[in-house]
């Protein structure tokens, strides 16, 4: 949409600019006194800058539009991304203190795997310890 307006715009600037140079060369040919076309270009050129006033006027005012609508459309991108961060920030805390808690219970399924090991291991070399002694002359050990 916006460039269409730019190009009717465009075609409007162009048609007025066109119409003023071709009544200025009417104007420069046309059968008069000098005095008067003087005065006739004088008054035209006041009309053209007139124009083109306005004409700047309101492209100024379009381009002040877009300014605010670009800020608003930014701020509010700049807002939705703060809060999908906000969003994955605590997504990512709540797995991170879940993968705690999942590795606090490995940990722990470990550690008690290894306790009954070293237990059985304890209770194996106790039950073995005394027949392997029971070879050696002395069940006591020497003070030498």
């Amino acid at each position: 949409m916006s460039e269409q307006d730019n190009d009717f715009g465009t075609f409007v600037t162009g048609f007025l600019i066109g119409g003023l140079i071709g009544a200025a060369v009417a104007l420069l040919y046309a059968p008069q006194s000098g005095e008067e076309t003087r005065t006739i270009i004088k008054e035209k050129s006041i009309e053209l800058k007139d124009k083109t006033t306005e004409t700047a006027e309101e492209a100024r005012l379009r381009a002040e539009k877009a300014l605010e609508e670009a800020r608003a459309r930014a701020e509010a991108a700049i807002q939705e991304a703060r809060v999908r961060a906000d969003e994955l920030a605590r997504i990512t805390k709540e797995k991170a203190v879940d993968f705690q808690q999942k590795g606090q219970v490995v940990l722990e399924e470990q550690k008690s795997r290894l306790d009954n090991v070293i237990e059985v291991g304890k209770k194996v070399t106790k039950r073995t310890k005394p027949a392997s002694e029971g070879d050696s002359t002395t069940s006591e050990p020497s003070e030498a």
